[in-house]
């Protein structure tokens, strides 16, 4: 089977990888053009699905919008049987999404219709599912919509980050992508409709997301935080000055104290009061400055035992 493959981010590339191995003849890649990075924007980065490709010298195509007559026949020269998709960064138009005589298949890291949209891993661990999955689907052009071919589930590990369960999710989908590809091969695919009225939706993460209310259970604070660990990082304030939190774990809290007040600071890490309990922090990172372990930061700045995060900027 000739397959063109479309992928930008570190998510992507387990599923190139499997491709590769299991001897699927990968035509092209599609990927988003190199981007510069750095404070001084004056290094330009290769995503790591291009990267990839480079090494086993597969034709890349990187166009700004993947759409376009010069676009369509680029690819239509590389006569691919079927496009499969991972977290590409665009929708794809009609025209793309036939263009293969297979069609279009995509892995998304959910249990389909549960968590459509572009962030459904942060949204598990935010909404305290105790099971995800991945799901392998036909693509349409209505939103993460079509009929599902394969399935395979995991639980959510207690205390488990964004990155860690994205991580274990990509490994998962490139398995169940040769799995079910081969059924295809094999003519023993059952694909079958998602049901509309079950479906939830995963929006793309924004900043105002990010911002963490210590007024909330201790509970939805730390799935808040590890929700957006490592990457973008789970913002607050401190003495008016932003910063980003890391790795929340449940910790007892002892002493009746206000929400965002440092409950202690340790070794193991920094707790801080919530709504109801408390968090236990291990790494901070104020702005402009590297991550730091709680205790090298309030060494750093005088921090103590009843100082507190500030509250989140108002909205609206």
């Amino acid at each position: 089977m000739r397959v063109l493959f479309w992928g930008t981010p570190d998510f992507a590339t387990p599923a190139l990888r499997a491709l590769l191995g299991e001897g699927f003849d990968v035509v092209g890649v599609v990927t988003q053009p190199d981007r510069p990075v750095g404070r001084s924007r004056s290094t330009v980065h290769a995503s790591p699905v291009k990267c990839i490709a480079v090494e086993e010298s597969i034709p890349v195509v990187q166009p700004e919008r993947p759409r376009g007559d010069a676009f369509l026949d680029e690819l239509t020269q590389l006569a691919p049987d079927l496009s499969v998709v991972v977290a590409y960064g665009h929708i794809l138009p009609n025209a793309v999404i036939d263009l293969a005589p297979r069609g279009t298949v995509n892995i998304h890291a959910s249990l389909l219709p549960a968590l459509r949209g572009a962030a459904p891993i942060q949204a598990a661990i935010r909404e305290g599912l105790t099971e995800t999955g991945v799901t392998i689907m036909r693509m349409v052009p209505a939103l993460d919509a079509g009929p599902i071919i394969l399935q395979s589930r995991t639980p959510i590990l207690e205390d488990e980050a964004y990155g860690e369960l994205s991580l274990r999710l990509s490994e998962l989908g490139a398995l169940t992508l040769i799995e079910a590809l081969s059924l295809m091969e094999l003519g023993g695919a059952v694909e079958r409709a998602q049901d509309e009225g079950s479906a939830t939706y995963a929006p793309k993460i924004d900043r105002s997301m990010t911002w963490v209310d210590w007024s909330l259970p201790a509970m939805s604070v730390s799935r808040a935080i590890r929700a957006f660990d490592p990457k973008p990082g789970a913002l607050t304030t401190f003495r008016g000055m932003e910063m980003k939190v890391f790795g929340a774990k449940l910790a007892p809290r002892t002493m009746t104290m206000a929400a965002g007040e440092i409950v202690d600071i340790d070794a193991s890490g920094m707790s801080v009061a919530c709504g109801d309990g408390a968090v236990k922090l291990a790494a901070v990172q104020p702005a402009g400055k590297r991550r730091l372990s709680p205790n090298d930061w309030a060494r750093g700045r005088g921090v103590a035992v009843g100082d507190r995060f500030d509250r989140a900027p108002e909205t609206g």
